[in-house]
């Protein structure tokens, strides 16, 4: 699996979360202004991998 970073239609960041199949399992859900902002979502879903499921 592999994060990827891209801009969108409108010039903002997005990312996406690609299984080794190459398809996509996860996204941003919203474009961010700032490249920041976007891998520091990326590191928010990172953070979350002992996260209860409910």
């Amino acid at each position: 699996m592999h994060y990827t970073t891209y801009t969108d239609n409108q010039g903002l960041w997005r990312w996406n979360l690609k299984a080794a199949n190459g398809r996509i399992i996860a996204d941003s859900g919203e474009s961010y202004h700032n490249y920041s902002d976007c891998t520091h979502g990326i590191e928010l879903v990172k953070s979350s991998w002992n996260s209860p499921i409910k």
